[in-house]
Order: C-alpha cells, then structure tokens, then sequence
C-alpha cells in the first residue's frame, strides 16, 4: 500500500563552509547518519550542479534514447546491468544505459563515440561535467558515513575501492490513468546512488514498517540511497531500501542515477570496529562483481534477499 504523508528527510549540502571539522559539517553528518538508518535514503539539496547543467541532462537523455535500437543495442558491457537494458516483457515501460567512469573525460568520449561516431561534443560534455560534479556528493556523504560510524582510519582505503557508473534511463508513460508497473522492487547491489528524476513521479521507497511511500521529484533535490555493498560494509549499521518504478499517465520519465560501484576484485568486508556482541557479522567476505553474477541468475532473481542467499552468515 502507498502512503502519502510520509516524506523523506531533504539535507542541504549547499552550505559555503561545509568542510570537515565545522559545526555545519557536523549537523548536516548526523542528518546524513540519522536518515540512513531510518530510511535507507534521503533527498539532497546540491548546488554545484548548475541550473542548466540540471536541463541539459535530460535533454541529452531523451536524445541518446531517441536513437535507433540497433545504436542503442551498440552499448554492451561484460559486466551484468551495465550496458543496454532493454525490450523486456517482464518490464516492457523500461530501457536504460550504463555508461562506465562517466565523470572521466576520455570514457564519457569514448562512451559517446560508439553511438555517434561523427561525435556529439553537447551530448560528452554534459554527461562528464554532470557526473564529475555529482560525485563530490557522492565523496561527502561517504566520508561522512565513515565519521559517523567511527571508522575514519578506513577513509583512504573505501573512497578508492570504487568507481562511477553513470545509469540513464526511460520509462514510457502506459497511456493510462491506471498504475503500472515501470521496475520491479529491489535494492541497489553498489554503495551509494544519486538519483535525479525529470518531474515525472514514479519512484516509491519501502519503509521499514512496510509502507510505500512516493519519492515526489524536484528540480531542486537529488534522492541519495544506500546499496547492499554499503550495507554489507557497514554491517547492517544503515538500512538498504526496497524501491520502485510505478508508473501511469501519458509522459516518460527520465532519470540518472550515478552508483559508486566496488572495483572488481576489490573484497567487502566489514571492518572489525563495525563487530561487537551487539552486532554479530552478518556476511562473509565477498567480491561485488561476483555477487552480481549471482544476482542476476535464476536463483538471484528468486531470493528475497540475494546478498543474504549469496554470503549471510
């Protein structure tokens, strides 16, 4: 059932002096802590991504999804979910991209050359400056996570286990005022995402007493939610969120989601200060690229929880 008072917490980290060791930084780390652990997520207020950079992210997602199926289908990775998505029965409103070190110049050039290679300098600029602003967010709220769980000495270490990935994606409208199904209830498998919706509404989050509630999008706020690497990291410390598309009226929907994603061969594991009687490890060791592999086959899918299938303790 959805429920329609509940918001998520909305945290400004547009303030000029926000720098470690202040009293802003301070406030604003334990909103960040205090919503993780509630919520799983929450909506920040950023301001280094210009207004409009904001716009002309959209316009060049409606424009590399305009393009023929056979250039999209050109957009292939080895790694699961992260190339082209697309043409499934199961979710037939949805297709999305992925788009691997977007914020790193000559990737988001070379990401941009195998669907046009005539070149499309707008289209490379605008993903590379959107996602390398972006990820400054993504670095502060981690650091943050990491002070506030007690575990600073690992600072070094976690911010360089990971890189970008850029997931752009549609969701046609049903053509009906009746709700429909745009992407199935999951949880996010990296550590963090920032999610940034054109305003169309769609996206709805599981609370932890059950309820859904709509994640209304605006021009102003990016959605930040936990992933089951951080989770498992973090040993359950911060709650991994149940979310969804649902989808109904005539418009589609876009939205960009830049994941911080654990570099292959990189092994999660939780740090020993993160285990006591109170909390007792509850997974093993494990590569994500590995755990992916998992998720993604019959099994995975089938599961309730694969992380827990896949490595609990």
């Amino acid at each position: 059932m959805g429920s329609e008072n509940t918001k998520l917490p909305i945290i400004d980290f547009s303030h000029e002096d926000l720098k470690p060791d202040t009293l802003v930084w301070n406030q604003v780390k334990s909103q960040v802590h205090k919503a993780l652990v509630e919520y799983g997520c929450f909506e920040a207020s950023f301001d280094k991504i210009p207004i409009h950079l904001r716009k002309s992210i959209f316009e060049s997602l409606q424009e590399l999804f305009d393009l023929p199926l056979q250039t999209k289908l050109k957009n292939i990775s080895k790694k699961p979910f992260h190339g082209y998505v697309g043409q499934y029965p199961q979710v037939p409103l949805y297709e999305s991209m992925g788009i691997d070190d977007a914020n790193i110049p000559h990737k988001a050039e070379k990401f941009t050359q195998i669907l046009w290679p005539q070149g499309n300098p707008t289209f490379c600029e605008t993903i590379q400056s959107y996602s390398e602003h972006l990820s400054e967010l993504d670095q502060t709220v981690r650091k943050m996570i990491l002070e506030s769980l007690g575990v600073e000495k690992y600072m070094d270490e976690h911010m360089n286990s990971t890189n970008y990935l850029l997931r752009v994606m549609k969701y046609k409208g049903p053509q009906s005022s009746e709700t429909k199904l745009g992407l199935n209830a999951h949880t996010d498998k990296n550590i963090v995402t920032i999610l940034y919706q054109n305003e169309v509404s769609g996206l709805e989050v599981l609370t932890k007493d059950g309820h859904w509630i709509n994640v209304d999008p605006t021009p102003d706020t990016f959605t930040v939610m936990i992933g089951d690497s951080l989770y498992a990291w973090a040993n359950g410390r911060l709650h991994s969120p149940y979310h969804r598309v649902m989808m109904r009226g005539n418009e589609a929907r876009y939205s960009a989601g830049l994941f911080s994603i654990p570099k292959s061969g990189y092994t999660i594991k939780a740090p020993e200060e993160l285990v006591d009687e109170e909390h007792s490890v509850l997974f093993k060791p494990f590569d994500h690229v590995e755990f992916l592999d998992f998720y993604y086959t019959e099994e995975g899918q089938r599961c309730a929880s694969a992380l827990k299938t896949y490595c609990g303790v």
